[in-house]
């Protein structure tokens, strides 16, 4: 990572989903070390919320995100596996006009792997960008959270960091 310390550092507003049907927030675990990272890196916790594995519900809280001027982006966990209750990317499919990052996930994937190995390839972290804003998808493991935010958001969504980042590609991401 390369911060560029003469750049002013730019918070912005994160809503933290996560993707269950049996977490509560009393033992979202993962959603729970999502919020301290993004408040501990400096951004504002503009939402968080708990919902179940269904697609269309999914994608109702994503787009009511997306139209609320006060979210910048949404970092999602769980729900990206290969079981039948795995829907996040299905989800992610349903949004109007999203765009996807590819390279999220792979990145993800290339950090997981030195984690957990081959098991790496059963997730299906994604990320896309709709109408404005990022949703980035990851696993629902407190590791997987971990990797996610400390490996590649932490940078990405520094305003900061160089050679490019997230951040600074806001305000141009509604171009047609």
């Amino acid at each position: 990572m390369a911060i560029d310390e003469s750049r002013v550092f730019k918070p912005i507003n994160i809503a933290v989903l996560t993707v269950s049907d049996t977490r509560t927030p009393e033992t979202d675990t993962s959603g729970n070390i999502l919020a301290a990272r993004v408040t501990g890196a400096g951004h504002n916790l503009a939402a968080r919320m708990i919902v179940k594995d269904d697609a269309k519900l999914l994608a109702a809280q994503f787009d009511a995100w997306i139209d609320d001027p006060a979210i910048d982006a949404v970092v999602s966990t769980g729900g990206t596996g290969l079981t039948g209750r795995d829907v996040t990317p299905e989800a992610l499919s349903l949004i109007e006009g999203a765009r996807d990052i590819p390279g999220f996930g792979e990145l993800f994937r290339w950090l997981s792997f030195k984690s957990i190995g081959t098991s790496t390839v059963q997730s299906r972290a994604c990320a896309v960008v709709a109408r404005g804003t990022y949703i980035f998808a990851l696993p629902g493991s407190n590791g997987a959270v971990k990797d996610g935010w400390d490996g590649i958001l932490s940078e990405q969504l520094d305003s900061r960091n160089r050679p490019c980042n997230f951040v600074e590609l806001m305000p141009r991401l509604k171009e047609v």
